[in-house]
């Protein structure tokens, strides 16, 4: 299965400035997956370590941390040779060995040479708990779950792609293509970018198949948390997790305590939500009250939204049945956009944007705000064809900014100062603001 970030880890490859490099990302986003790829595409040989399948690893981490003592160690264990820029190193779960994670600083100091990745799951957590690991001796990467244009590759749409991420005009796309990519996109935000979901679709073509593989990703998810959350926070956690289809089903969706259990408290969730974050199960995004740069200077860190990392597990916790997408109707009313703003959310944040929303006492809320360019700029959610735009214009007549983004389902147009983008087509969006300077 094709991922974009693999042109990333070709780029670290080849780096004159290499160091071991931690890849992380939800469980089950493929991690271990594209490791493996890398290194049996990539190199001559590779050599994997799994902490968690095979628990006596560590004690080859065990005496000292000396690289050379490590390579020694492992070549014996393996009976493999270990030959630098031409062997690939994978460390996994590396998180179940402090050693193994704190050994890449002695690695990066002394024998940066060797190639090495790592990956684990809840990573994240472990690392900031980890008061050994030092800052600045790692390369880090993100996984998130396929995007919409992997998920295009991934069922044999390749061509489609190609057509879009070489499109430079802002001029609508012609229909039938339109209305094609559209039919793609109700799809994805039933199945998601959990690879093992897509993957099962690419192979059957049957929307039934998924619930079983989504179900099964939601139970490893909280089976994880009564085995690595300290004990006082399992239920906290648990909680938080399975209020977030509710919480996104309000049209104000704004995270509420009380809808967790009544009477309760930000500070008594501080922890649960914070171990989500770390565990990259849940996308935040806070609110902001003026869209001044940088907007993380002006944020209301006790004001937020919370999304899931992935629209199609939101879809299997809301018990979204296929014939909606079926039978083309409902998936995009269903929890007053719940599934289009999560998609959102999910596309901006493998786009490497902070999340912020903007609200005005009561008056207007515009679903996010980014940063591009040295400008802020507004990005409301549409989850139909709808040309209203309420919020969009209180935004603009109080802050006059240059554009004002909205995404729909609606074709690419630019009207006077509000670019619609497809919501197919966000994950151009930040070509779309370079074609309109």
């Amino acid at each position: 299965m094709k991922r974009d970030i693999y042109q990333k880890l070709l780029a670290w490859k080849a780096s004159k400035n290499r160091k071991p490099l931690i890849l992380k990302g939800g469980r089950q986003v493929g991690k271990t997956f594209l490791l493996k790829m890398f290194g049996r595409q990539e190199y001559q040989a590779w050599l994997y370590l799994n902490f968690e399948e095979d628990p006596a690893l560590a004690g080859l981490f065990s005496e000292k941390l000396t690289p050379s003592v490590i390579l020694g160690n492992l070549t014996a264990y393996f009976e493999q040779d270990i030959h630098p820029a031409k062997t690939l190193l994978i460390f996994d779960e590396i998180q179940e060995c402090p050693s193994a994670l704190n050994s890449l600083k002695y690695f990066q100091e002394q024998a940066n040479e060797y190639h090495i990745v790592s990956a684990g799951s809840l990573l994240g957590i472990k690392l900031k708990r980890s008061k050994g690991f030092p800052v600045g001796k790692v390369d880090f990467l993100d996984l998130y779950p396929l995007s919409f244009f992997e998920f295009l590759d991934a069922i044999d749409k390749s061509k489609l792609r190609e057509f879009l991420m070489n499109n430079k005009t802002l001029e609508p796309f012609a229909l039938p293509l339109h209305e094609e990519l559209n039919s793609l996109l109700k799809k994805y935000l039933y199945i998601g970018g959990m690879p093992e979901a897509v993957k099962r679709y690419a192979d059957t073509d049957n929307l039934l198949e998924i619930k079983s593989v989504q179900k099964a990703i939601l139970d490893a998810y909280e089976l994880d948390f009564a085995k690595h959350a300290p004990k006082e926070q399992i239920m906290k956690i648990t909680k938080v997790w399975q209020s977030i289809p509710s919480q996104l089903a309000r049209e104000n969706k704004k995270f509420k305590f009380s809808d967790i259990q009544k009477g309760a408290r930000s500070r008594e969730y501080e922890t649960a939500i914070q171990w989500l974050l770390d565990a990259g199960l849940i996308y935040k995004c806070c609110n902001i009250s003026t869209p001044k740069l940088p907007l993380s200077g002006y944020c209301d860190k006790d004001i937020f939204k919370i999304y899931l990392l992935d629209v199609g597990l939101l879809a299997a916790m809301s018990n979204i049945s296929p014939r909606t997408v079926v039978e083309d109707r409902g998936l995009f009313s269903e929890f007053y956009g719940a599934f289009t703003e999560n998609f959102v959310a999910q596309s901006l944040s493998a786009q490497n944007q902070k999340l912020y929303y903007w609200t005005s006492s009561g008056i207007a809320e515009v679903d996010f705000v980014i940063e591009h360019d040295m400008h802020a700029y507004p990005l409301e959610v549409k989850s139909g064809t709808t040309h209203k735009n309420k919020s969009l214009t209180v935004f603009n007549e109080k802050y006059k900014p240059n554009l004002a983004l909205r995404t729909t389902l609606l074709n690419l147009k630019k009207d006077s100062n509000i670019l619609n983008i497809p919501l197919y087509f966000l994950q151009q969006m930040e070509e779309c603001l370079i074609l309109n300077n």
